[in-house]
Protein backbone atom coordinates (compact mmCIF):
# COMPACT_ATOMS: atom_id res chain seq x y z
CA UNK A 1 0.00 0.00 0.00
CA UNK A 2 1.47 3.45 -1.11
CA UNK A 3 2.87 5.81 2.02
CA UNK A 4 4.45 8.61 3.18
CA UNK A 5 6.46 8.56 6.47
CA UNK A 6 8.42 11.29 5.95
CA UNK A 7 7.78 14.93 4.92
CA UNK A 8 4.36 15.56 2.72
CA UNK A 9 6.10 17.39 -0.98
CA UNK A 10 3.85 19.90 -2.18
CA UNK A 11 2.06 18.74 -5.07
CA UNK A 12 2.54 15.09 -4.63
CA UNK A 13 -1.57 14.57 -5.72
CA UNK A 14 -2.29 17.96 -7.67
CA UNK A 15 1.01 17.90 -9.35
CA UNK A 16 1.11 13.69 -9.97
CA UNK A 17 2.71 14.02 -13.53
CA UNK A 18 6.01 15.61 -12.51
CA UNK A 19 5.87 13.41 -9.43
CA UNK A 20 5.23 10.15 -11.84
CA UNK A 21 8.25 11.00 -13.55
CA UNK A 22 10.84 11.37 -10.51
CA UNK A 23 9.33 8.12 -10.04
CA UNK A 24 10.08 6.71 -13.13
CA UNK A 25 13.93 7.95 -12.62
CA UNK A 26 13.90 6.66 -9.28
CA UNK A 27 13.12 3.24 -10.84
CA UNK A 28 15.73 4.08 -13.65
CA UNK A 29 18.23 4.86 -11.16
CA UNK A 30 17.93 1.57 -9.05
CA UNK A 31 17.97 -0.36 -12.24
CA UNK A 32 20.93 1.10 -13.21
CA UNK A 33 22.37 0.24 -9.75
CA UNK A 34 21.25 -3.39 -10.47
CA UNK A 35 22.69 -4.62 -13.76
CA UNK A 36 25.70 -2.65 -13.37
CA UNK A 37 24.78 0.56 -15.04
CA UNK A 38 27.23 2.47 -12.68
CA UNK A 39 30.08 0.78 -13.75
CA UNK A 40 32.54 2.94 -16.31
CA UNK A 41 31.52 6.17 -14.83
CA UNK A 42 34.02 8.75 -12.16
CA UNK A 43 33.79 8.19 -8.36
CA UNK A 44 32.09 11.90 -8.66
CA UNK A 45 29.13 10.80 -11.21
CA UNK A 46 28.79 7.41 -9.32
CA UNK A 47 28.16 9.43 -6.24
CA UNK A 48 25.92 12.10 -7.93
CA UNK A 49 23.76 9.31 -8.98
CA UNK A 50 23.93 7.21 -5.71
CA UNK A 51 22.85 10.94 -3.65
CA UNK A 52 20.06 10.93 -6.00
CA UNK A 53 18.70 7.93 -5.63
CA UNK A 54 18.86 7.84 -2.16
CA UNK A 55 16.96 11.33 -2.13
CA UNK A 56 14.08 10.03 -4.10
CA UNK A 57 13.83 6.84 -1.97
CA UNK A 58 13.37 8.42 1.31
CA UNK A 59 10.95 11.22 -0.07
CA UNK A 60 9.36 8.75 -2.78
CA UNK A 61 10.12 5.03 -1.60
CA UNK A 62 6.73 4.72 -0.22
CA UNK A 63 4.50 5.60 -3.16
CA UNK A 64 7.07 4.09 -5.78
CA UNK A 65 4.46 1.50 -7.24
CA UNK A 66 1.57 4.08 -6.90
CA UNK A 67 0.43 4.36 -10.87
CA UNK A 68 -2.03 7.17 -10.53
CA UNK A 69 -3.79 9.42 -7.82
CA UNK A 70 -5.26 7.29 -4.58
CA UNK A 71 -8.90 7.26 -4.05
CA UNK A 72 -8.63 8.28 -0.66
CA UNK A 73 -6.07 9.08 1.69
CA UNK A 74 -5.21 8.62 5.78
CA UNK A 75 -3.91 11.19 8.04
CA UNK A 76 -2.76 10.65 11.34
CA UNK A 77 -2.14 14.09 11.61
CA UNK A 78 -3.92 16.52 10.15
CA UNK A 79 -2.20 19.91 11.54
CA UNK A 80 1.41 18.25 10.39
CA UNK A 81 -0.12 16.79 7.74
CA UNK A 82 -2.19 20.07 6.44
CA UNK A 83 -0.61 20.14 2.58
CA UNK A 84 -1.82 16.21 2.30
CA UNK A 85 -5.04 17.39 3.71
CA UNK A 86 -5.19 20.56 1.08
CA UNK A 87 -4.21 18.72 -1.70
CA UNK A 88 -6.79 15.74 -1.40
CA UNK A 89 -9.63 18.73 -0.79
CA UNK A 90 -8.96 19.81 -3.94
CA UNK A 91 -9.09 16.94 -5.97
CA UNK A 92 -12.06 15.71 -4.06
CA UNK A 93 -10.17 13.22 -2.60
CA UNK A 94 -11.67 11.84 0.73
CA UNK A 95 -9.57 12.34 3.67
CA UNK A 96 -10.15 9.87 6.68
CA UNK A 97 -7.59 11.10 9.48
CA UNK A 98 -7.53 10.85 13.60
CA UNK A 99 -8.76 13.49 15.21
CA UNK A 100 -7.20 15.00 18.28
CA UNK A 101 -8.66 17.80 20.24
CA UNK A 102 -6.67 20.23 18.68
CA UNK A 103 -7.74 19.47 14.63
CA UNK A 104 -10.51 21.09 12.78
CA UNK A 105 -12.90 18.10 12.12
CA UNK A 106 -14.57 20.32 9.02
CA UNK A 107 -11.24 19.62 6.84
CA UNK A 108 -12.08 15.92 7.47
CA UNK A 109 -14.30 13.64 5.68
CA UNK A 110 -13.97 11.02 7.84
CA UNK A 111 -13.05 11.68 11.25
CA UNK A 112 -11.97 9.02 14.05
CA UNK A 113 -11.64 10.80 17.30
CA UNK A 114 -8.51 9.73 18.88
CA UNK A 115 -5.25 10.69 20.06
CA UNK A 116 -3.13 11.27 17.13
CA UNK A 117 0.68 11.71 19.67
CA UNK A 118 0.92 8.75 21.29
CA UNK A 119 2.44 6.61 19.09
CA UNK A 120 0.01 3.39 20.24
CA UNK A 121 -3.06 4.86 19.37
CA UNK A 122 -1.30 5.96 15.48
CA UNK A 123 -0.43 2.28 15.16
CA UNK A 124 -3.83 0.55 16.71
CA UNK A 125 -5.84 2.53 13.95
CA UNK A 126 -3.39 2.41 11.27
CA UNK A 127 -3.96 -1.35 11.69
CA UNK A 128 -7.78 -1.29 11.90
CA UNK A 129 -7.73 0.82 9.08
CA UNK A 130 -5.20 -1.26 7.11
CA UNK A 131 -8.03 -4.38 7.78
CA UNK A 132 -10.70 -2.23 6.44
CA UNK A 133 -9.05 -1.86 3.46
CA UNK A 134 -7.47 -5.53 2.84
CA UNK A 135 -11.25 -6.78 3.40
CA UNK A 136 -12.26 -4.33 0.93
CA UNK A 137 -10.08 -5.64 -1.34
CA UNK A 138 -11.17 -9.01 -0.80
CA UNK A 139 -14.66 -8.13 -1.56
CA UNK A 140 -13.89 -6.58 -4.61
CA UNK A 141 -12.02 -9.25 -5.84
CA UNK A 142 -14.90 -11.34 -4.99
CA UNK A 143 -13.77 -13.34 -2.44
CA UNK A 144 -16.40 -12.33 0.08
CA UNK A 145 -19.24 -13.89 -1.77
CA UNK A 146 -20.83 -16.98 -1.01
CA UNK A 147 -20.31 -18.97 -3.65
CA UNK A 148 -16.34 -17.94 -3.62
CA UNK A 149 -16.27 -17.41 -7.03
CA UNK A 150 -14.93 -14.38 -8.14
CA UNK A 151 -16.70 -11.80 -9.92
CA UNK A 152 -17.34 -12.36 -13.70
CA UNK A 153 -16.02 -8.66 -14.38
CA UNK A 154 -13.92 -6.58 -12.34
CA UNK A 155 -14.17 -2.71 -12.27
CA UNK A 156 -10.41 -2.13 -12.76
CA UNK A 157 -7.56 -4.70 -12.52
CA UNK A 158 -6.04 -4.63 -8.97
CA UNK A 159 -2.35 -2.72 -8.32
CA UNK A 160 0.56 -4.69 -7.33
CA UNK A 161 0.51 -3.57 -3.91
CA UNK A 162 -2.82 -4.41 -3.73
CA UNK A 163 -2.64 -8.07 -5.32
CA UNK A 164 0.05 -8.50 -2.22
CA UNK A 165 -2.51 -7.07 0.59
CA UNK A 166 -5.05 -9.44 -1.02
CA UNK A 167 -3.23 -12.80 -0.88
CA UNK A 168 -1.56 -11.88 2.15
CA UNK A 169 -5.02 -11.82 3.44
CA UNK A 170 -6.50 -14.60 2.20
CA UNK A 171 -3.22 -16.83 2.97
CA UNK A 172 -3.67 -15.27 6.87
CA UNK A 173 -7.50 -16.04 6.94
CA UNK A 174 -6.87 -19.65 6.62
CA UNK A 175 -5.20 -20.03 9.23
CA UNK A 176 -6.86 -17.79 11.81
CA UNK A 177 -9.98 -20.05 11.02
CA UNK A 178 -8.24 -22.84 11.54
CA UNK A 179 -6.70 -21.47 15.23
CA UNK A 180 -10.16 -19.75 15.73
CA UNK A 181 -11.58 -23.57 15.60
CA UNK A 182 -8.57 -24.82 17.57
CA UNK A 183 -9.48 -22.41 20.16
CA UNK A 184 -12.84 -23.63 20.65
CA UNK A 185 -12.05 -27.06 21.07
CA UNK A 186 -9.35 -26.69 23.24
CA UNK A 187 -11.70 -25.37 26.05
CA UNK A 188 -11.95 -27.27 29.51
CA UNK A 189 -14.53 -29.85 29.72
CA UNK A 190 -16.35 -27.61 32.92
CA UNK A 191 -15.51 -24.13 31.18
CA UNK A 192 -19.18 -22.35 29.90
CA UNK A 193 -19.53 -19.17 28.78
CA UNK A 194 -20.29 -16.61 31.11
CA UNK A 195 -23.96 -15.56 30.96
CA UNK A 196 -26.31 -13.05 32.82
CA UNK A 197 -28.73 -14.30 35.44
CA UNK A 198 -32.27 -12.96 34.94
CA UNK A 199 -32.52 -13.53 39.48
Amino acid sequence: MPYVNQRWLGGMLTNFSTVHKRLQRLKELEAMEQTGGFEGRTKKEILGLTREKNKLERSLGGIRDMAKVPSAIWVVDTNKEHIAVGEARKLGIPVIAILDTNCDPDEVDYPIPGNDDAIRSAALLTRVIASAVAEGLQARAGLGRADGKPEAEAAEPLAEWEQELLASATASATPSATASTTALTDAPAGATEPTTDAS
